[in-house]
């Protein structure tokens, strides 16, 4: 007799099934199929490579997490310019005086140019710091990402550019799939990198 499975391997086995309820949308609301959003989004990284400009993540908690987790794939393996904001005494600062709720947007604000790209992580999709610097990126030109979970009606999900929406109202697996999520646009970009190499 076959022992009943654990928690863990239960847990294991409903993450593998996330790509399947991964919601991929456009700036009007579009479905995209999964591939095609993920390459466009490889497109948006790699024009900001190709002319010289930066990328810049953000989130709160385990979303900074796996905001800095992109930053270093991105500057180191992939040469594009990328910017997170999760130093303390600066986000501190920022939101002593300013309200946590603007201290991401003052910083797009000082670092975002038209033509960066803004990547948005939130689980719920409905944190306010998060939302005030999508609307100061668009007010910017920056291309935007978003990256949310939870409710299907989180307004994060309809900010972006293209919109990764994890269909799951739990942390773990929402921050996991997006964990996922960000580390196959990175190695999507790193293949194209490679390709370009003459052997």
């Amino acid at each position: 007799m076959n022992p009943a499975p654990s928690i863990s391997s239960l847990w294991l086995e409903h993450l593998a099934r996330h790509p399947g309820e991964v919601v991929s949308t456009g700036s009007a609301g579009e479905a995209f199929a999964f591939d095609e959003a993920i390459q466009a989004a490889k497109a948006m990284l790699l024009e900001a490579k190709a002319h010289g400009k930066k990328v810049l993540i953000i989130g709160n908690g385990g979303s900074a997490a796996i905001a800095s987790h992109m930053q270093t794939d991105l500057c180191h393996s992939l040469g594009i310019r990328g910017l997170v904001f999760n130093e303390p005494p600066l986000l501190t600062a920022l939101s002593n005086d300013n309200g946590y709720e603007n201290a991401f947007q003052r910083l797009v604000d000082l670092w975002g140019d038209a033509g960066d790209v803004l990547v948005a992580i939130s689980s719920s999709g409905r944190s306010a710091n998060i939302l005030n610097a999508c609307a100061a990126a668009r007010a910017r030109g920056l291309g935007l990402i978003t990256y949310s979970g939870f409710g299907a009606d989180n307004p994060l999900r309809g900010k972006g550019d293209l919109n990764f929406y994890v269909a799951n109202a739990n942390y773990g697996p929402v921050e996991s799939a997006h964990a996922v999520l960000v580390h196959h646009l990175t190695d999507q970009v790193l293949a194209h990198l490679r390709a370009q190499v003459p052997a």
